[in-house]
């Protein structure tokens, strides 16, 4: 309402111009007229000789520049009387003036003139000050109303993207539940009738499991027994799945075994992508050397520049670092090692610390690797009880995110306060990325179960802090156990923001093989024997980043040199990460698509 108020009173200020306009020029018209002509009567004279009869003598006192002006009412006043200015003593020139004539006012109105025009110049300057008084009362009113307009806009905009993402959503959710649908019917259609029969009976136990439980939580009940039970149908083993039944179901394990799969595989490549550190929890046998490993793979893929150091108890390979020099295998008897690593490694930290925001923004992961972690922090402790290697991972957890720093440690315990981070509360810990490992194994012909880690945070309430959500996990959890548990998967649970369920999919076959063994031998003979071979050099193409990038180059309009700041604010590479960007820069200076002056500035050789 205020703002239509002041819209039409900004409409009205044209007549109000015009009348100040008006009142002003009447004013100036007026201040002038004030200022011409004359108010009184003038008498014009001059010093004639009374003697002097004759006209033509009187002439010559009487001339242009011996004639004087003054006041009538003064010229008649005995102490004004007008003085000869040549008279002087024992001349016989009169000291007395002859009146010649009247000179009549000609502008016996001048105090009314200057009246009238401080008056109207005053209404004009009045009028102009009342608006403009008007209009700094008119503007806080106008202020609130704009930014509660403002805001309720922005509301509008937050609900309408709101709107259209839990839209989306819903679409997701329906495509992924048809899709799953599909897999699943995919999969039965597949089956030979016995396993399918195997199938059936399955979830009809589980169905009966999960309606066990929960009438045992009702009711208060021994979860053994249902209403009408005897220990004789307890006891009745024709329910249960044979060796041979459990065989097959093994065999038809090839596949997908559940849509959570790529949920998995997604969150694996976040882990590998995020800023911050990570704890890799899991028992022996639940699959965490080749999860590390394969975080390994992900995190050089995507930035091959990576400094990347491992601290471990085995002398694994690790992807290649323990090649590079780049694995310290730990020695109870020689420690210092470690400790030198982990020094080196904040001292890393500390100068990437003292760099300018434009430098940090393309800096390449600088990451610690802590394998097997719980013994050697325990070993690290007795030898150097004085040393506080805690407080370094403290600060890299907390900040070292903004410096492209993290640690990744792979523990056999939820136990994180042996992190040796003295202060790992409940906000502390999420700063840190869970990822937690349960699976059922066979080790020396004996089935052996490691799921105790994942089941102890479903009921911490600290980890897990919303009840409903815990109950939420906690049944996605046993849906995915019996996938596990039958086919010897490894099940996860993982924080990267929120916890994510999901069933690990085969890790080992992520890498391309060779499509068959005759492609294999003709690549060994090209490569060690073949030195004349003509064969045509492929490169690899670009990434997908790394061309976005080589058009932004070839499309500016000023050929200077630019910088990972400029990528960043091109609109087309608005939707890349700065970690993306960074990666594609580095590859198309690989390929000499780009020069680099190594000062974080880039061109095109042609320029």
């Amino acid at each position: 309402m205020k703002r239509k108020q002041f819209e039409e009173y900004l409409r009205s200020g044209t007549a109000n111009n015009i009348t100040v306009g008006v009142l002003a020029t009447i004013g100036l018209i007026c201040g002038a007229k004030s200022f011409t002509g004359t108010q009184i009567s003038l008498v014009e004279y001059c010093f004639i000789p009374s003697t002097l009869t004759k006209p033509v003598n009187r002439q010559r006192y009487c001339t242009p520049n011996k004639r004087y002006i003054m006041p009538e009412s003064e010229f008649y006043a005995e102490a004004y009387t007008p003085a000869n200015p040549e008279f002087q003593r024992d001349s016989f020139l009169p000291t007395k003036a002859t009146r010649l004539r009247i000179i009549p006012a000609s502008n016996p109105d001048k105090p009314l003139w200057g009246l009238a025009a401080v008056v109207v110049t005053g209404g004009a300057l009045a009028l102009s000050k009342a608006r403009e008084w008007r209009l700094m009362q008119m503007l806080p009113e106008l202020r609130n109303e704009l930014k509660a307009n403002w805001l309720i806009s922005k509301l509008r905009e937050g609900l309408r993207l709101h709107k259209e993402s839990y839209t989306a959503q819903l679409d997701y959710e329906f495509h992924q539940w048809s899709e799953n649908r599909r897999v699943r019917a995919a999969q039965l259609s597949k089956m030979t009738p016995e396993e399918l029969a195997i199938f059936q009976e399955q979830v009809r136990l589980k169905a009966e499991a999960e309606a066990r439980a929960q009438l045992q939580q009702a009711t208060g009940q021994p979860a053994g027994a249902l209403p009408g039970q005897s220990m004789q149908d307890i006891a009745r083993g024709d329910d249960k799945v044979t060796a041979s039944e459990q065989q097959t179901l093994q065999q038809n394990t090839n596949g997908s075994l559940d849509p959570s799969e790529a949920l998995a595989l997604n969150t694996l490549q976040a882990l590998a992508r995020a800023d911050s550190s990570t704890a890799l929890v899991a028992a022996p046998g639940s699959g965490k050397s080749v999860t590390l490993n394969y975080l390994i793979q992900k995190i050089l893929a995507d930035s091959p520049r990576a400094d990347i150091w491992v601290i471990s108890a085995k002398n694994d390979s690790f992807c290649g670092l323990r090649e590079k020099e780049r694995v310290i295998v730990f020695d109870q008897k020689n420690p210092d090692l470690a400790k030198d690593v982990i020094d080196n490694f904040y001292t890393d930290y500390k100068k990437r610390k003292q760099l300018l925001e434009t430098k940090r923004e393309s800096l390449p992961p600088l990451i610690l690797i802590l394998d097997d972690w719980l013994v050697i922090a325990d070993q690290l402790t007795k030898h150097y009880s004085d040393w506080n290697y805690g407080s370094k991972l403290l600060d890299v957890l907390l900040i070292g995110r903004e410096f492209n720093t993290k640690f990744i440690a792979s523990l056999q315990s939820f136990n994180l306060a042996a992190l040796g981070i003295e202060k790992m509360d409940a906000q502390t810990r999420l700063c840190l990325n869970l990822l937690l490992l349960g699976n059922r194994y066979i080790k020396n012909g004996r089935e052996q179960e490691s799921y105790g880690v994942l089941e102890l945070i479903l009921n911490r309430g600290d980890i897990i802090p919303g009840k409903q959500e815990r109950e939420q996990i906690k049944s996605k959890y046993l849906d995915i156990k019996a996938v596990s548990y039958q086919n010897l998967r490894p099940v996860m649970i993982a924080s990267v923001g929120g916890f994510v369920v999901a069933l690990m999919p085969k890790l080992s076959n992520q890498v391309n093989s060779i499509a068959s063994e005759q492609e294999y031998l003709d690549r060994v003979f090209d490569l060690e024997f073949n030195l004349t071979a003509t064969h045509p050099h492929h490169p690899k193409p670009l990434s997908e980043v790394a061309k976005k990038i080589y058009e932004y180059f070839q499309n500016v309009k000023s050929k200077t040199p630019k910088t990972l700041r400029d990528l960043k604010k091109a609109d087309r590479l608005s939707g890349y990460s700065e970690s993306e960007l960074i990666d594609g820069v580095a590859e198309l200076v690989k390929t000499e698509k780009i020069n680099s002056d190594g000062n974080d500035s880039y061109s095109l050789p042609d320029w």
